[in-house]
């Protein structure tokens, strides 16, 4: 007779699952992708380290999936911002803020998921979701040209050179220091570059002064 598994059983390997994805998460959130073992997530789930390998082929895949949940939680929050009320730029202006900000208030999360070293799988998840960016600014660019407040240009060139500014502008502030700890968020000082990303990217569409 052939195995069938239950019901009752997937919901417990579903739920194995789960509890693995978020203690990666947790890892990752706390030191990156190198410094999460896979011998502390399975410690952290309750699982033989065995089990995580029954449901992730290696550990790439499984960072390549927190990779993609952690990115997604961003681009989502971007494309809430650019969804609000207003003029393009200023739409655009709302979802460049939230993205350095967001990005300021959890510096390990963010420095792994923009510029940390990561192996070949988890750099063409990077790649990807730069784009899925790059795609959203786009769209607002194209808006702004249209409504007359950004000037006529490559909107699909402008959205990937947003895209690069904001990533290469925060690479330094979220590095790790050379005591291994991410800078830690202190909003009266990073307000200053924030306003400075912001001024540089929004001068560089529009052409005019803030």
């Amino acid at each position: 007779m052939a195995y069938r598994e239950t019901e009752k059983m997937r919901q417990r390997k579903a739920e194995a699952r789960r509890r693995i994805s978020e203690c990666a998460y947790q890892c990752v959130a706390e030191g990156g992708f190198r410094s999460a073992k896979i011998t502390r997530i399975a410690q952290l789930a309750g699982v033989a380290t065995g089990t995580i390998y029954r449901h992730y082929e290696s550990k790439e895949d499984l960072f390549a999936e927190i990779f993609r949940q952690a990115t997604q939680r961003e681009i989502d929050k971007v494309a809430e911002a650019l969804a609000t009320p207003g003029s393009a730029t200023a739409r655009l202006e709302q979802a460049l803020r939230q993205f350095a900000e967001r990005a300021l208030k959890g510096p390990v999360m963010a420095w792994s998921l923009i510029a940390e070293p990561v192996d070949p799988k988890l750099e063409e998840e990077r790649l990807a979701y730069r784009k899925a960016y790059a795609n959203l600014f786009e769209q607002a660019i194209h808006e702004g040209i249209e409504e007359g407040c950004i000037p006529d240009q490559d909107a699909r060139q402008s959205s990937t050179c947003l895209v690069g500014a904001i990533a290469e502008s925060l690479v330094g502030p979220l590095a790790p220091s050379q005591n291994g700890q991410a800078v830690t968020n202190e909003t009266d000082k990073k307000d200053p570059l924030v306003d400075t990303i912001i001024r540089f990217c929004i001068q560089g569409l529009t052409g005019t002064r803030r």
